[in-house]
């Protein structure tokens, strides 16, 4: 039997795992030790006992999925509205090279699913079902070429190896990337974890633009906004403006050599509406109010997307896709800890960096900044990870994957 959810029951179920999260990270050690983010924790719990309803009872929860692409899609709109031009540029030579790190690895990610597939000798083709399709590009990605290759590759259940590919990854991406980061900051004496007191004064201090204490919208976000109503409107309004264009941008580009995904429609919106407006119109856009919008966002997102993982689904892939997924896994704990850290710099930011890159890698743009954010919590800002990785993440991976995936197609399809 199926349970639905409507929009109202979807938000009150997300904000449940959220504060669940929120409750777990603060009892058990393990979880605040690793650094492991609120939403994952929770999600899991509820995807956990989802599974349990499903196998003893036949029960299935299905959510809003409206509600939460338009939290996903406020969140991506909230990166773009932060994304002035001078931020770009403080991005320079380091958003350069991560954006090389990060190619290399989508290409190494697929080397790994279709070379393991030929040698347990099922279609290559799974391979990339199981390589940067999913999780490089995530559920929304392997929903498109799912169907892409079913039809015109007849790969058999294509979409559903895809779904529970995604799955997988958007669980370890959540897992591997705080604890990840934590060792590598505690091997190379990076930093020292702050104390609750300090994390509490650090929270409870209102920021406002004259505060001392600067730092990208996702660094902190516990900490205090000081926002009006007036703001709070003006800046809802902003959002709806690049929720409105992402939506005609992606209508227009259907079927063009433009064709993008709608939420990079929505961050392109973001960055053009924020640099017009303060360009040329030389309006004040209020960082605060954004900041306060994109986090809850990216949270009820993280918390949704968690909600409506379907477990079960993994318990049903073939035991060669598995190994596949678990080679997957060290890879990209391998690549993050020896490749990006070392090319970034091997310092405090390379560390965030790499945490960041596991979430991405395995998961979601959500998920990268849902482990950098653990990590900045307990250990002090890192505004360089917090300029590169949305940005990287959120635009140019799914340019680059794209490119990729459709070179491979040409070679082995």
């Amino acid at each position: 039997m199926e349970i639905t959810f409507n929009a109202f029951y979807t938000l009150i179920s997300a904000v449940i795992v959220l504060l669940l999260g929120r409750f777990l990270v603060n009892k058990i050690e393990f979880l605040n030790r690793y650094n492991i983010p609120e939403p994952v924790a929770g999600g899991l719990v509820a995807a956990i006992i989802s599974m349990f309803l499903h196998n003893i009872w036949g029960l299935s929860i299905t959510i809003s999925n409206e509600l939460q692409t338009s939290f996903m899609l406020i969140f991506f709109a909230s990166i773009g509205l932060s994304a002035n031009f001078s931020k770009l540029r403080e991005g320079g030579m380091g958003l350069v090279v991560f954006l090389v790190c990060v190619a290399s690895f989508i290409i190494l990610q697929d080397f790994v699913g279709i070379g393991l597939a030929t040698l347990l000798g099922i279609d290559p083709l799974i391979g990339l079902i199981a390589g940067s399709i999913t999780l490089t590009g995530g559920h929304g990605t392997a929903g498109a070429w799912g169907e892409i290759l079913e039809v015109e590759h007849g790969i058999q259940g294509a979409l559903a190896l895809g779904m529970a590919s995604a799955t997988f990854g958007l669980i370890i991406g959540g897992i591997i990337g705080g604890p990840l980061a934590k060792i590598l900051i505690n091997r190379y004496q990076l930093a020292q974890p702050s104390t609750d007191e300090q994390i509490t004064q650090r929270d409870t201090t209102p920021r406002s633009e004259s505060s001392p204490i600067k730092f990208t919208q996702f660094e902190y976000p516990h900490q205090v906004r000081l926002i009006t109503a007036d703001n709070a409107i003006t800046t809802l309004g902003m959002f709806a403006a690049c929720l409105a264009f992402a939506d005609f941008m992606t209508g227009f580009s259907k079927g063009s050599w433009f064709e993008l995904p709608t939420f990079v429609w929505t961050l392109a919106g973001g960055v053009i509406l924020r640099n017009v407006l303060e360009g040329v119109f030389k309006v004040r856009i209020f960082d605060r109010a954004v900041d306060v919008f994109g986090n809850a966002s990216l949270s009820l997102y993280l918390a949704m997307a968690l909600l409506s993982l379907q477990l079960w689904q993994l318990t049903d892939l073939a035991g060669s896709l598995v190994v596949i997924l678990g080679a997957q896994t060290l890879t990209i704990a391998l690549y993050a800890a020896f490749v990006t850290f070392r090319v970034m710099g091997k310092n405090y930011d390379a560390a965030v960096l790499s945490a960041g890159h596991c979430g991405f890698a395995m998961g979601a743009t959500p998920t990268a900044v849902a482990n950098m954010q653990a990590i900045t919590n307990m250990y002090g800002p890192s505004h360089k990870a917090f300029l590169i990785v949305p940005l990287c993440g959120a635009f140019f991976v799914d340019l680059i994957n794209a490119t990729v995936i459709q070179l491979i197609l040409k070679f082995i399809g």
